[in-house]
C-alpha cells in the first residue's frame, strides 16, 4: 500500500480549472443555443463541420470544443496560436493526416488565441 501513496504523491496536479472543466456535452450549461439542432444531429452522425468559437475569454470555447470532441470518434488535438507557429500548425496536420490513414481516425484541431497570429498565419489554417 505504501509504494502507492508514493506514487500518487509525485502525479501531476492538473490546474483548478482543468479539473471542473466539463468532460461532455450533458455537462454544459448555458450553451444550449449553441447546441442546436444541427450540431446535436452532426455530434450524432459524427460528420462535424469546421467550426469558429468566438467569445470573451472564460465564456467556455475551450470547454466547448473539448466536449463537442469528446461526443465523437475522433481525436482531440489543442494547439495554442499565442505559443505556437506555423510550423506547430503543420506538425499537428500531419498528425491528423497519419491518424486518418494509420487508425482510420479524424482528428479535431483546436487553436485558441488564432487572433495572435498574423493574417497570413492565419491563412496556414484555411
Amino acid at each position: 500500500s505504501r509504494p502507492e501513496k508514493q506514487q500518487k504523491a509525485f502525479e501531476p496536479v492538473q490546474p483548478l480549472a482543468e479539473r471542473l472543466r466539463p468532460k461532455a456535452v450533458d455537462q454544459l450549461f448555458g450553451q444550449e443555443s449553441a447546441l442546436g439542432d444541427v450540431l446535436r444531429q452532426a455530434l450524432v452522425d459524427d460528420r462535424l463541420p469546421s467550426m469558429v468559437l468566438w467569445g470573451p475569454p472564460g465564456c467556455g470555447k475551450t470547454s466547448f470544443a473539448s466536449c463537442v470532441a469528446s461526443s465523437t470518434k475522433r481525436l482531440f488535438r489543442s494547439l495554442s496560436a499565442a505559443k505556437a507557429g506555423v510550423s506547430e500548425l503543420r506538425e499537428e496536420l500531419s498528425r491528423a493526416t497519419n491518424a486518418r490513414r494509420l487508425q482510420g481516425k479524424g482528428t479535431i484541431l483546436f487553436v485558441d488565441e488564432l487572433h495572435r497570429w498574423s493574417k497570413s498565419q492565419q491563412d496556414a489554417v484555411l
